[in-house]
Order: C-alpha cells, then structure tokens, then sequence
C-alpha cells in the first residue's frame, strides 16, 4: 500500500531533502531510520528539492509498504528519528497518488531580520541595513503574478523542460518594528534556487542596488542576469503543500517571532 508521510524538519544542519553524497539530507536520515523499523529497505519520494539549510514548516513524502504497520509508527519514528525532524501523519491511500508530481500548489516563507539576533541564526537570515525601500520592494512583489516564465530565476534551467510556473500569490509582510520581514509566495512549481534568486534582488532593490525596471525587465525578456545574487537559504521555508484529494494545516511554524501581527506592505 502507499503511504503519504506529513512532516516537518529544521534544515539547518542538513545539506537539503534530497539524498547527495557528499551532505547529510532529510530523505537519508528518514529513509534509514524507516528501514529499520519495518526491516526492509523502504524508499520514499518527496514532494519536492529544498536547498542546503532550508526549512519545511510542512512537507510530504510517499512510501510504498508492504508489510502492515505497527498502531506506534508514529510514535517510535519520531523516537527515532533527531529532534530536528518530525512525524506528524501517516496517510494510506487508495491508489497510486504522487507525493511530487500530484502537488497543485507549494507556498514558501522566506524570513529576515536586520539585526544581529543569537537566538534567530538558524531560523532567519541577518541583513544588516539601516532602511530597506519597502515600498519599492513591494512593486516588484507584485509584479510576480503577472509573469509566468521565470527562466532568468533559475540557476539550470536548460535542465528543465520548460521554465513557465504559475505564481498565484506573492507578498511581503513587515512586523510593527519593521525589524522582522517575511516573503511570501506561492506556485504550482518552482525551478532551482528560484526563490533564493528572487529573494536576493528583490533585497538588492531595497538598497537601491536594483531598480524595479531592471528587475522586471528579466521577468519579460527571461534574459538571466550577468551575476546572480542569490539570498541565503537561511530563513527560507517550505509552508504548505496542496493536492486535489489532500489539504492539511500545517502542524508547525516560524511566522511570530517578532512577537507581533504581521502587517502587509
């Protein structure tokens, strides 16, 4: 039978989802610690790549078993399993359904403050600027959902057999001190590093590095930048997965930090 696993993880220490053999990934750690447990070898598959250090507030992974499973699954994985990775349902379903390609929307939360935080190194990236152009940064937010090419966001798109993604969302929240920000889209896919890429020159212009032509300029020409500049994936996060027959609230999340509502810009 098939099973779709929801599961959150702190990415910090882990060189992404994905297994690499030169970095310690989610899918390894999971994979060995399921093995064990049910004493078969026991592949999965993941709704999707996240980058060295990113985050997943909520993410889903699908495993074919077929041996019956303990009514403790739950419990002894998570005993299992470090403290950074969490178990939080096990789903059967009644078909072949694909915890990647059945996916119709993934959101992202990209975190940043601008100030020197001990507590916050792991969970959001540090700029340090004295005033960010909000307001200009917000005009290209919005641009985001009008385009749909985004091949000059992405590091390898000759890798793919097309660069178009359907942005149905994309905002920029700010807290009341507008010391803590959040960025926040979301799409039916995204391509390598994309958000990063975004992220990076969206803040360029914010500091006055980028205009907001410039940058819609690559949206409508697809021309890729002469220097890419990439943000951090600290502070980035996979928040939400949907599909057709599954639509589940997220059991975690790093959105009040900043101990204050966020506003929208």
């Amino acid at each position: 039978m098939r099973y779709f696993f929801h599961i959150g993880y702190n990415g910090h220490t882990y060189g992404g989802w994905q297994r690499h053999p030169k970095a310690n990934s989610v899918q390894e750690i999971i994979e060995t610690s399921l093995s064990g447990l049910l004493k078969t070898p026991t592949g999965i598959v993941g709704c999707g790549r996240t980058d060295s250090k990113v985050h997943a507030s909520q993410y889903f992974f699908h495993a074919d078993i077929d041996v019956p499973l303990r009514d403790d699954l739950i419990f002894i994985l998570n005993k299992v399993l470090p403290h950074n990775i969490a178990i939080f349902d096990v789903i059967p379903m009644d078909g072949k359904q694909h915890a990647r390609f059945d996916a119709v929307q993934r959101q992202y939360d990209y975190f940043w403050h601008t100030y020197k935080n001990p507590f916050l190194g792991q969970l959001s990236s540090f700029h340090q600027v004295d005033k960010l152009d909000l307001l200009e940064m917000k005009k290209a937010v919005a641009l985001l959902p009008k385009y749909k090419d985004y091949r000059a966001f992405c590091t390898t798109p000759d890798k793919n057999e097309h660069t178009i993604c359907n942005v149905m969302d994309a905002k920029l929240y700010c807290a009341a001190n507008e010391e803590h920000f959040r960025f926040h889209i979301s799409s039916n896919r995204f391509l390598s590093k994309m958000i990063r890429l975004l992220m990076g020159n969206i803040l360029r212009i914010g500091t006055h590095q980028m205009s907001v032509d410039e940058f819609e300029h690559h949206l409508i020409s697809k021309e890729i930048p002469r220097d890419f500049h990439a943000a951090s994936g600290i502070g980035l996060y996979l928040s939400k997965v949907t599909y057709p027959y599954l639509n589940l609230p997220c059991r975690t999340e790093f959105n009040n930090f900043a101990k204050s509502s966020w506003i929208e810009i």
